[in-house]
């Protein structure tokens, strides 16, 4: 018996049983690639959900404790210097792995999506989720992409874009790459997302404004 949990922009989550959740891909796409990565990063003591069972668009992993990182920045739960200071740690470590297989040289492990909706604060440690984007490739895109996705928040007519701004700031000062060394390619990536909102893709530009402006 499946429990519906929560939606995200291209999954459903569903409680399965005693400490399970069933995160279901809704385009059908295979999920083998990210939890290779999944099992690759774990493996070096990177915090991700413990794999249970995968098959076709289907992951079933362990159902963690405590809440999103976005939701306690709108709870006030957190601190923005100190997530800020979360973001900046997880991809100082996630950078540290040897990327898997052959690759060339200065090749890292990269998430693609490192953002508050994606990482869980739990009571052992924030843990990083929704790695369907991993890919090897260079630490600055990787920066990027996260600062320009607070960038996007910043400029989107919401009550979070100030604390978003705000959040954007402390990240910046923390990150460990430069987070405009691969801005266009980051513009690139994600003016290629299919989840995003025509508003949301108009807005692209304003943001990469706003943090070559803060850089």
């Amino acid at each position: 018996m499946h429990t519906f949990l929560a939606s995200g922009r291209d999954a459903d989550v569903f409680v399965v049983g005693p400490g399970r959740v069933l995160r279901r891909y809704r385009d059908g796409s295979d999920v083998a690639p990210e939890v290779a990565v999944m099992a690759h990063v774990g493996r070096h003591g990177f915090p991700v959900p413990t794999v249970f069972r995968s098959e076709g668009p289907d992951l079933e992993m362990e159902h963690l404790d405590g809440t999103t990182m976005l939701q306690a920045l709108v709870n006030d739960d957190i601190r923005s210097d100190d997530a800020a200071s979360i973001l900046a740690d997880l991809h100082r470590r996630l950078h540290a792995i040897p990327p898997m297989g052959m690759t060339s040289v200065g090749q890292h492990v990269l998430h693609l999506d490192l953002h508050p909706d994606n990482v869980l604060l739990t009571s052992g440690g924030p843990v990083l989720i929704d790695w369907r984007n991993a890919a090897a490739g260079a630490p600055e895109l990787d920066v990027a992409l996260s600062a320009l996705i607070l960038a996007q928040v910043a400029v989107e007519p919401i009550d979070m874009a100030p604390r978003a701004a705000e959040l954007l700031d402390h990240f910046l000062a923390r990150a460990p790459d430069s987070p405009t060394v691969m801005l266009d390619d980051a513009v690139h990536i994600r003016a290629g997302n299919p989840t995003l909102t025509p508003g949301e893709l108009g807005r692209l530009g304003s943001a990469a404004d706003l943090l070559r402006a803060k850089v």
